[in-house]
């Protein structure tokens, strides 16, 4: 039962989805994050598992979470590549004709994209 004087409980993004709380899947990432949630809800949920088995297996839930780090650094590998492509693009596609203007998003996205690296 929920305290009447206590605010809603609002999800946080970064907490492992709970099995009463789904989540819609979406192939779209929310801002500031690599994986789409859907992705990054089955990963946070193996993550969990892992550490919720170490207990009674320890080392199969270090081998599962070594697993788990190993497709995710995969993944953000592929997916910041994908992004890097795309960047790219966006001022280089059109045969060195980019306006001013293109050239000032394209830098900003290259300057967010970094720093947001450089936080890891």
């Amino acid at each position: 039962m929920t305290d009447p004087q206590q605010p809603a409980h609002r999800p946080d993004p970064q907490e492992p989805m709970s099995m009463s709380e789904p989540r819609q899947p979406t192939s779209v990432p929310e801002p500031g994050t690599a994986l789409p949630p859907g992705e990054r809800d089955k990963l946070q949920l193996r993550l969990q598992h892992a550490v919720n088995g170490f207990v009674d297996a320890p080392r199969p839930a270090v081998e599962e979470a070594d697993a788990l780090l190993g497709e995710l650094i995969a993944k953000v590998g592929q997916i910041l590549g994908e992004r890097h492509a795309m960047l790219r693009e966006s001022w280089q596609g059109s045969a060195g004709d980019a306006e001013t203007e293109d050239l000032r998003t394209a830098l900003r996205e290259y300057r967010s994209l970094a720093e947001r690296l450089l936080r890891i």
